[in-house]
């Protein structure tokens, strides 16, 4: 068994004012994803993102944090929350959902680009495939945070985690970050001019970096689900899966949908 390190969540105390390390982790991800995606335009030749740039990047953190929030009150206790409305913009509170992220994500990403004259297809290929960054980063602050941790297990690395009971469970935080967030970058980043190659490859349409992130996390989550403690208020759901892997399920489906009418939309 290892020993979980207990990190202080609150890295500065500026009297009142604390600074933590998730929100840190968030901070890491946005510009690690933005100056990336800046680096895709230029490689790609787009210089009609930079115009609107700063204000979508905007519009995607807005989206992505509200549908976060949502995306857990509807999710994964809407009973409580229906009980106290008033709780609901209480991030601070802790219940934050990636789903949910991700669907006011592409929301507010459809919203912005068709108000600046965008492809939305286009801006989907050139930030998703930075996304993985942020859950990479967005791990490590849920293990530091000592929550969303994993199952009992007796496996060596186990830790015992100050919230979860005296007995030994799997980091799946740091399986998350490994898989969701490192693993998957670099099978994205590795495909990310597919769609942009010239002449255009048919099975490459612009979607389809959107689509391969939706079936590939959604495929890695599943699974990696089977390591995770599942949310009390829930429980094991139908066939024994957590709310967790039914939304991951949809995901699959909607990547492989989404690939499937890319390609017959572009021939």
């Amino acid at each position: 068994m290892m020993t979980y390190p207990n990190i202080d969540p609150v890295f500065l105390s500026l009297g009142p004012l604390q600074l933590r390390w998730y929100g840190l982790m968030y901070v890491i991800g946005f510009a690690a994803a933005a100056l990336l995606v800046a680096r895709q335009a230029r490689r790609f030749g787009w210089q009609e993102l930079e115009a609107h740039f700063d204000s979508l990047n905007l519009v995607l953190i807005v989206g992505l944090v509200l549908g976060a929030r949502l995306g857990y009150v509807c999710f994964y206790n809407p009973g409580y929350y229906l009980a106290h409305p008033l709780e609901i913009p209480a991030t601070w509170s802790g219940g934050m959902s990636f789903h949910g992220g991700c669907i006011g994500a592409v929301l507010a990403g459809l919203w912005s680009s068709r108000r600046n004259g965008l492809d939305f297809w286009r801006v989907a290929d050139l930030y998703v495939v930075t996304a993985p960054i942020g859950l990479f980063f967005g791990r490590i602050g849920n293990f530091i945070n000592g929550e969303l941790f994993g199952r009992v297990s007796t496996v060596p690395w186990a830790m015992i985690f100050p919230e979860g009971s005296p007995l030994p469970r799997h980091p799946s935080q740091l399986y998350e970050s490994l898989c969701e967030g490192l693993l998957l970058f670099v099978l994205l980043w590795s495909l990310k001019a597919r769609p942009w190659a010239r002449p255009a490859r048919p099975f490459w349409p612009h979607g389809s970096m959107l689509a391969c992130f939706l079936a590939g996390y959604g495929l890695l989550r599943f699974f990696l689900e089977y390591t995770r403690e599942p949310d009390a208020q829930l429980g094991l759901l139908w066939l024994g899966f957590s709310m967790g892997q039914w939304l991951c399920l949809l995901m699959i489906a909607a990547g492989c949908g989404l690939w499937w009418w890319r390609i017959r939309a572009t021939r």
